[in-house]
């Protein structure tokens, strides 16, 4: 093998994993900078703050497999944890509610996915509109104001979800976990998964082979609802209330990790475990800054160049 081959060959394996080895790398200097962070109840913390961050990334990673974008996911875990306080508020169990929250996140998805299979409106446009709209819709249903899950048993057994603990471990780490290995099940072992990879690798030859794009396109788009409402789900629990800007950046900090994790932005290539990898990386780094005293406005910064990092290795692969 000639040496332009094997530097070929070492660049590829750096690029295909470069999520990976970015977190560790976080993971080594992190702990060199501060004694604090590999300690049980900081590891555990990083996983709990990311938890939310991976859920909604898990699913706007199906829509990007697709090469499609939604900027919506903010606004749908806005309202949808509005949903989901007002019916745990109003003493509705959690077995009805949380799955009423996700299928209402599903319906919203689907909707912004039927625009885009059948509108021919391009994604960006339809989830920045859908954005929009769903922030004006949450101000209305709450007037603005937070909505307090309360204190019943219903209340109780709802909190569980975000701030509640199984075995010394956080309850939203194993729901990350779950949705993580459902995800990776429907995606790599599922006709629906190959499907969704078609799709992105090239939608006219998807329809030429007899898959229904159009069907893709709002399934994906629902999956990532759903993991929206889920999200908003686990944020509303652990704060006890619903708020009506929340959700405001989470759809910026959701693409990042799926790109992070090594997602192409044009479609057809990426892995759920990059993206949950990449989710991993913005909370580690958040997590280090924040131990290390620096600003919020600088870790914005550090943030955006990660990112830009991401972006310039997906493009030098796409390139290569």
């Amino acid at each position: 093998m000639s040496t332009l081959t094997m530097n070929k060959a070492a660049t590829r394996l750096l690029i295909d994993n470069k999520a990976f080895l970015a977190l560790a790398l976080l993971v080594i200097v992190s702990a060199a900078l501060s004694d604090n962070f590999l300690t049980v109840d900081n590891i555990l913390n990083v996983l709990r703050q990311s938890s939310i961050n991976a859920i909604i990334a898990m699913g706007v990673t199906f829509v990007i497999l697709t090469a499609g974008i939604d900027l919506s996911v903010g606004a749908v875990l806005a309202l949808t944890g509005a949903f989901a306080g007002a019916m745990t508020a109003s003493g509705l169990t959690p077995w009805v509610g949380v799955p009423g929250t996700i299928a209402a996140g599903a319906c919203l998805g689907a909707i912004s996915g039927a625009f885009v299979a059948f509108g021919r409106i391009q994604a960006f446009i339809v989830t920045l509109v859908a954005m929009t709209i769903l922030r004006g819709a949450v101000l209305v249903f709450t007037d603005g104001r937070p909505i307090s899950i309360g204190t019943t048993p219903a209340a109780d057994m709802f909190w569980q979800l975000g701030g509640g603990y199984w075995l010394g471990v956080p309850i939203p780490i194993y729901l990350m976990f779950f949705v993580f290995v459902l995800c990776w099940g429907v995606l790599h072992h599922t006709r629906f998964g190959r499907h969704v990879y078609a799709v992105g690798g090239g939608e006219k030859v998807a329809r030429l082979s007899g898959i229904n794009v159009a069907r893709i396109k709002i399934s994906v788009y629902a999956i990532s609802g759903a993991c929206a409402a889920l999200a908003s789900v686990v944020l509303t629990a652990r704060l006890g209330s619903a708020q009506p800007t929340a959700g405001t950046g989470y759809e910026l900090d959701a693409i990042a990790a799926v790109v992070i994790g090594g997602t192409s932005l044009m479609g057809g290539r990426g892995r759920i475990f990059g993206t949950l990898v990449g989710a991993l990386v913005i909370g580690v780094l958040n997590n280090a800054l924040n131990i290390m005293g620096v600003s919020s406005y600088f870790q914005m910064i550090a943030k955006g160049a990660v990112i830009l990092l991401a972006v310039l290795l997906d493009s030098r692969s796409n390139s290569s």
